[in-house]
């Protein structure tokens, strides 16, 4: 079985209720166990347009590959309505494999870790929520990256589940 991380976000509709039946669709898959889920995270869009986006990260056990992994990411995204009429557009669903154990892959339609991983609050802050001590090869602790991102302004949102914290909810 590999560890994989895989941050799931959208703008469009009831975006909490999709993203927790997103995850509940993941885990029907017979070859994906969901290890932990993080907080969900609002925030303002980064490169792209729309309303602000509701974004968190889950950890899986899988035995599938990454890019049949990637292909039932893709299912569930079509499963609750994601279009893609151009690049960056909102979105009801929208799902990455950020990391996938430690392999680097890089082909036209998966790289591997996510190329913009380091670069985004909203990944980076559920990510190290679920997994505080993660490294990567050529990264060191992702941990290290968040001042680097402190202008992006970023809000757990409370719920029984995961009140906010003192200091850990609002622009890292």
């Amino acid at each position: 079985m590999a560890r994989a991380y895989i941050g799931l976000g959208g703008n469009i509709g009831d975006t909490r209720q999709i993203l927790t039946d997103a995850v509940v669709c993941l885990a029907q898959f017979p070859s994906i166990s969901i290890n932990a889920r993080s907080c969900f995270y609002i925030s303002a869009p980064v490169e792209a347009t729309g309303g602000d986006y509701i974004n968190n990260v889950i950890s899986i056990d899988t035995n599938l590959e990454p890019i049949p992994l990637l292909r039932v990411c893709q299912t569930v995204e079509q499963h609750f309505g994601r279009e893609r009429p151009y690049e960056k557009a909102p979105r009801t669903l929208d799902i990455d494999l950020l990391i996938y154990e430690n392999i680097s892959h890089n082909t036209p339609e998966l790289i591997l870790p996510h190329p913009r991983l380091t670069e985004r609050m909203f990944v980076l802050l559920p990510l190290l929520e679920i997994e505080s001590e993660i490294e990567l090869p050529n990264h060191g602790k992702l941990k290290n990256k968040l001042p680097d991102l402190s202008w992006q302004k970023i809000e757990k949102l409370a719920n029984k589940y995961c009140p906010n914290s003192i200091g850990a909810n609002k622009s890292h």
